[in-house]
């Protein structure tokens, strides 16, 4: 098959691969990776049965820059020669009469006129005799020199690149200008909770997102996730405990706070509904509705989780007066705020995969970020979440320094009925692992640091 050139824009390295094999399995064709594929590096070569494969990673990978069809490589100008010649057939029908430009560019260097101008001239055996258009040509021919970052930038190892690519652009990255589009801070509603728009969007592609899906966001919170997904084509229904942060204030005359971001996207059709419950205690009276859930649920470092009920049990007399409040609320018709106690994030995390079985069609995908401590992170962590009819599909970090988010990939594998979740801690491993994002909130806080280390 075919070899392309991917030029990554600089951002989530650990989310390139997760997301191009996400996009591929969207429309439906397959992409292949070298065996020793190293997603942390600029530049990645991968295999399509046709071009058009790579105009359709371009229109929705938001983390690639460009696409080049590859005529060769090299860690010397020599080697990239004699690949491109070998490959000459790629090229030759492009030689006579198709205008063309030549662009040189280097990742983590500066090359300068003079020696660009020498590497244009070291590929005259090619002979193209069409026109050179700066401005509008036919095609643009690439040249990169990828060097070391360890290195920083530095003037006297010119030329002493990592690797040498050539190659002829197919399609430029589109999708990266939705990241300005989606920008928060552009946004008529957000909160302080309001997940980064390059991130929203890389969920969506996670989840698969497009026309005549539907998709559930539990934790809805002001919206996020809802807007990337119903931009793709999907039907959204979102849920959130404290209905305030979907509604925001009070505008005169405005929707609501969810309703009026949506309108400002052009998608608010595809918003289905918004309904205020506690995830713990759902109304969803059958499973296999949904195509994904897709969600960011609350971690604690600007807001906890919270699910129905009381820290203590409450005395029969205050049980007493508990009842009278809340009638005497309905008879003045001020709303009734239910007690809510804290959930803890891992417990929250194992139910989330339960309900999702239970919700999620066959071959449907939860798409979630879990927050944990770097170092005693491991696998199992993972692992232990996932139950019977659930598989892992990426888990990518989102490094912060001493603690990071993992967006987690998990498909519905099997097709048999499962009855609802019971919330009460059915099928938690009881092995002793404890898990680095137990008790997030708090090591947080504290700095990570152990209890012993805290005075």
């Amino acid at each position: 098959m075919p070899a392309f050139l991917v030029v990554f824009a600089q951002s989530h390295s650990e989310f390139r691969i997760p997301e191009l094999e996400s996009v591929a399995k969207l429309h439906g064709f397959a992409i292949s990776f070298p065996s020793d594929c190293d997603p942390s590096r600029p530049f990645m070569i991968i295999t399509l049965e046709l071009e058009e494969h790579a105009h359709l990673l371009a229109r929705r990978c938001i983390l690639i820059k460009q696409i080049y069809e590859l005529y060769g490589q090299g860690n010397t100008y020599d080697e990239l020669h004699m690949a491109n010649k070998a490959n000459s057939h790629l090229w030759s029908p492009y030689v006579q009469d198709t205008s063309f430009k030549f662009s040189i560019n280097a990742y983590n260097h500066r090359i300068h006129e003079s020696r660009q101008r020498s590497i244009m001239e070291s590929f005259t055996y090619m002979k193209f005799a069409g026109k050179i258009d700066m401005k509008n040509p036919q095609i643009i021919l690439g040249c990169f020199e990828e060097y070391d970052t360890a290195l920083g930038l530095r003037e006297d190892r010119d030329g002493n690149f990592h690797q040498v690519y050539f190659g002829r652009l197919v399609a430029d990255g589109s999708a990266r200008a939705l990241i300005q589009m989606f920008d928060v801070k552009k946004r008529l509603y957000y909160g302080n909770t309001s997940m980064d728009s390059e991130v929203s969007l890389l969920m969506a592609n996670q989840a698969l997102a497009s026309p005549s899906k539907l998709i559930y966001d539990p934790f809805c919170g002001t919206g996020s996730m809802a807007y990337p997904i119903a931009y793709f084509g999907a039907q959204v229904f979102g849920s959130d405990i404290d209905g305030r942060q979907m509604r925001g204030k009070d505008g005169q005359g405005q929707p609501p706070g969810v309703f009026r971001a949506a309108q400002q996207y052009g998608v608010v059709d595809r918003i289905m509904d918004l309904c205020t419950f506690d995830v713990t205690r759902n109304p969803w009276r059958c499973g296999n509705l949904f195509d994904a859930i897709v969600t960011d649920p609350p971690y604690g470092v600007r807001a906890g989780a919270k699910r129905l009920g009381r820290r203590k049990e409450l005395s029969e007399e205050k049980k007493a007066a508990n009842i009278e409040h809340q009638l005497a609320a309905r008879t003045t018709q001020q709303p009734y705020i239910p007690p809510t106690k804290p959930y803890e994030l891992s417990l929250l995390a194992a139910d989330l995969v339960l309900l999702s079985r239970y919700l999620l069609k066959p071959q449907g995908r939860l798409v979630f970020f879990l927050p944990t401590v770097n170092e005693h992170y491991e696998e199992v962590d993972v692992q232990s979440m996932l139950c019977d009819g659930m598989e892992l599909v990426a888990n990518s970090l989102q490094d912060f320094g001493s603690w990071g988010r993992r967006l987690v990939t998990i498909q519905k594998t099997t097709s048999e009925a499962y009855l609802p979740p019971s919330f009460d801690g059915e099928m938690r491993e009881t092995t002793g692992h404890v898990p680095a994002h137990k008790d997030f909130r708090e090591q947080y806080f504290r700095g990570f640091k152990k209890d012993s280390d805290v005075q």
